[in-house]
């Protein structure tokens, strides 16, 4: 049985086509165009399904989905999701409908951690806690090669827990939330917010002015509480860094010590590494979700 995830992203959309021997046959990236809609979305995945299908003749797959956001338990919508359009929306039903098929929806975070447990930097390891510092702050934790959902799907989204109750407000309508602070998003708004400057936070991260420095040491300060509030709780073995800013290369030596700072440990003994899979890690993990149990 063949493999295909859908990785759903605020600015692109991606498939794989995995084998059965687990090789990667065929991968493509469009553009989401999230500003068209849902419907566009859906749309949109149909024909990337289609591309990455074509030329395979009849074979059998089944297909995983990772979408920022989750599925509320109560009413089976999508909720939560940074690409605002899709909440509300029965997104687990529209991409059958449109691929013909039963799918497996999951969140991008929890997608990406799968990933790097079962190919990448957290192979290996017994607990994986996976976090994205994009567009936004996902975490997806990983037990003994399984998926931790929790009792209401929410497992993981340290992104959404407030370490300054008085801070910086979230579009989730709550106030110091750590997407606010360590989200690319979130540099990029408290630089414009200093500066009046509209510039990424690749480069911000790249600048030794005055406020680009002011705005990085606030970040390694609070990449230690955030993920110190995790590893508190959890202790997992590993934390594999994802997203745009795990590119950040002082994040693994400043942002360790921030971190060894905030733990209830003298000597911190789990590990702070980068991905090995790059940005395709969550369309990996998509078409694993075919094959993964959850608990």
């Amino acid at each position: 049985m063949y493999k295909l995830g859908v990785d759903i992203g605020g600015t692109k959309l991606e498939a794989v086509l995995i084998s059965q021997d687990n090789l990667i046959i065929r991968r493509k990236r469009v553009a989401t165009q999230a500003n068209l809609g849902c419907l566009h979305i859906i749309s949109r995945i149909g024909k990337l399904v289609q591309e990455i299908l074509h030329g395979e003749g009849t074979i059998k797959y089944k297909v995983g989905v990772g979408s920022p956001g989750s599925i509320s338990p109560e009413t089976g919508l999508l909720r939560n999701s940074n690409t605002l359009c899709l909440n509300n929306k029965p997104l687990k039903e529209l991409i059958e409908s449109e691929l013909n098929c039963p799918v497996v929806l999951e969140n991008d975070a929890n997608c990406f951690a799968l990933a790097e447990s079962l190919e990448g930097a957290g192979k290996n390891f017994d607990s994986v806690f996976g976090i994205i510092l994009g567009t936004g702050c996902g975490g997806g934790i990983i037990i003994k090669g399984q998926r931790l959902i929790g009792k209401n799907f929410i497992a993981g989204e340290w992104g959404h827990h407030s370490i300054d109750i008085n801070g910086r407000e979230c579009w989730c309508g709550k106030k110091g939330c750590v997407e606010t602070y360590l989200s690319g998003s979130g540099v990029e708004k408290q630089y414009y917010e200093l500066t009046g400057k509209h510039i990424s936070a690749r480069e911000i991260f790249s600048s030794e002015t005055k406020f680009a420095i002011q705005i990085k040491d606030s970040f390694y300060e609070m990449f230690g509480r955030g993920v110190a509030n995790v590893c508190n709780i959890l202790d997992p073995d590993v934390i594999v860094v994802g997203g745009g800013l795990s590119n950040v290369l002082n994040l693994y030596d400043l942002g360790l010590e921030s971190l060894k700072k905030y733990t209830f440990t003298s000597n911190l003994r789990t590990k702070l590494v980068k991905n090995l899979l790059g940005d395709s890690a969550g369309v990996i993990g998509a078409a694993h979700l075919t094959d993964k149990l959850v608990f």
